[in-house]
């Protein structure tokens, strides 16, 4: 179950993220943003130009607008733009008021050291995955997943877990945004393959990856849902095909459904405390 996207799936920078006519002109600097993010390194305008929808001055503009805002940072030495600190400050801020990582730390931690394979925690993003922590195997695995990198949701174990338990008018929005991309022979590569596939998550409650990201990859994952069925996040165990079977890890399915329970009964506690508390008083 690797994270990638953009440059870093070998599909080129892509961004998923708005920025079409009908977000104005705050979506389409948006958009530009994603392109300069998708990157994943500095980069030259021309780069940015040769992938750009916009006209090389209307995109000059928006570059200019960005970064006098903080948004870019624009080395004047190489003439290469990069993610600028207001947008750490924001990623920071968003990070402690709407990641999953801190609520779930403790129980992460617990299922790294009780089975001893990689856990990958994962809230969706589009058609994408965002992974938000990771804990390493107690043997590591090289993977391309890591905390804070995004990866496509239709051929990882996260990604499938969450889709399944979408509302269908989400999912038949976000499914035209997936690329299908055949990352290996595995890969589900259409969306009568993926709904057929979501059909038996949702009935069985977990999603395997069968090495359909990187070969050699696999993981079972469940999803975090919310006490209205809303999706909150996923939780997976990944291992590799030398040392693990999906027999193996659909045996480890159970703990991790027990773990994403937990997870989300601890989310719905730190969002809406005040609730809780009244709740608790009434009930």
């Amino acid at each position: 179950m690797t994270a990638s996207s953009g440059i870093l799936s070998g599909e080129g920078p892509v961004s998923e993220a708005g920025g079409g006519p009908a977000d104005g002109t705050v979506g389409k600097a948006l958009g530009v943003l994603d392109q300069v993010a998708a990157f994943g390194r500095p980069v030259r305008f021309s780069e940015l130009l040769a992938a750009s929808p916009y006209p090389k001055a209307t995109l000059f503009r928006f570059l200019q607008t960005l970064t006098s805002q903080g948004m870019l940072a624009h080395d004047p030495d190489t003439g290469c733009y990069s993610l600028g600190v207001r947008l750490v400050r924001l990623a920071h801020a968003a990070w402690n008021q709407s990641s999953l990582a801190p609520i779930a730390r403790p129980f992460v931690d617990a299922l790294a050291e009780e089975v001893g394979e990689t856990i990958h925690l994962a809230q969706l993003d589009g058609a994408h995955v965002l992974y938000v922590d990771k804990r390493n195997a107690r043997v590591p695995i090289e993977m391309f997943a890591q905390a804070g990198k995004v990866g496509p949701a239709y051929c990882t174990g996260v990604g499938k877990a969450m889709l399944a338990f979408l509302p269908p008018a989400q999912l038949d929005r976000l499914i035209p945004h997936m690329s299908f991309h055949r990352f290996t022979p595995a890969t589900l590569t259409g969306p009568d393959a993926l709904r057929a596939e979501l059909a038996e998550i949702a009935r069985l409650g977990h999603a395997f990856d069968r090495e359909e990201h990187e070969r050699g990859i696999i993981c079972v994952a469940v999803p975090i849902l919310s006490s209205r069925g809303s999706v909150i996040g996923a939780i997976s165990v990944t291992s590799s095909t030398s040392r693990m079977t999906l027999t193996d890890l659909d045996r480890l399915s159970g703990r991790v459904k027990q773990i994403a329970r937990r997870i989300a009964e601890e989310a719905e506690t730190w969002r809406f405390p005040d609730q809780q508390k009244q709740t608790r008083k009434t009930g």
